[in-house]
């Protein structure tokens, strides 16, 4: 199954997939609105105002894995990220990125390694995952990395459409 075939809901529970994806860059992010990582938001949101003219978006999965930080409802998130961070990418439903009830999109992303060559568990809020347009992972990035930091952009580059 490519990444692309996986069902995902949006967060206002709509069912879609990765498919209408095909072709772009994207950074799937399991991001959090209680995090010291949250001021994150920011940096994603740059990068999609600065590269969705090339291909490319941020996808963000709310996440409460981790000291629960994400324990709005669906309202209460897509309301917090619009209105303090003025996020304008697509976001989905609560899921799960480890354990028992890991998401099938997180079963795939999890299999890859970072660039010290660890895979597995999602290890914190805004975790990254950058995906080619071919729809391959080309990079897992871990949650410390800022969104526009000199590493992540320029595998963002390395992988934007012609």
């Amino acid at each position: 199954m490519s990444l692309y075939d996986i069902p995902l809901t949006t967060l206002s529970g709509a069912p879609t997939s990765l498919a209408e994806y095909r072709g772009k860059a994207l950074l799937i992010v399991n991001v959090a609105s209680k995090c010291g990582l949250t001021p994150q938001y920011t940096g994603l949101e740059n990068l999609q105002k600065r590269y969705a003219e090339r291909g490319f978006t941020v996808l963000g999965f709310p996440c409460n894995q981790f000291a629960g930080q994400e324990p709005g409802s669906a309202e209460e998130i897509e309301s917090f990220c619009s209105t303090t961070y003025g996020v304008t990418f697509p976001l989905f439903e609560k899921i799960d990125v480890n354990g028992a009830d890991r998401h099938p999109l997180y079963r795939e992303l999890t299999g890859v390694a970072d660039a010290e060559g660890q895979a597995g568990d999602v290890s914190w809020n805004f975790e990254k995952f950058l995906i080619g347009p071919d729809g391959t992972v080309a990079a897992r990035i871990r949650p410390r990395t800022e969104p526009e930091s000199d590493e992540l952009v320029a595998a963002l580059e390395a992988v934007l459409p012609a």
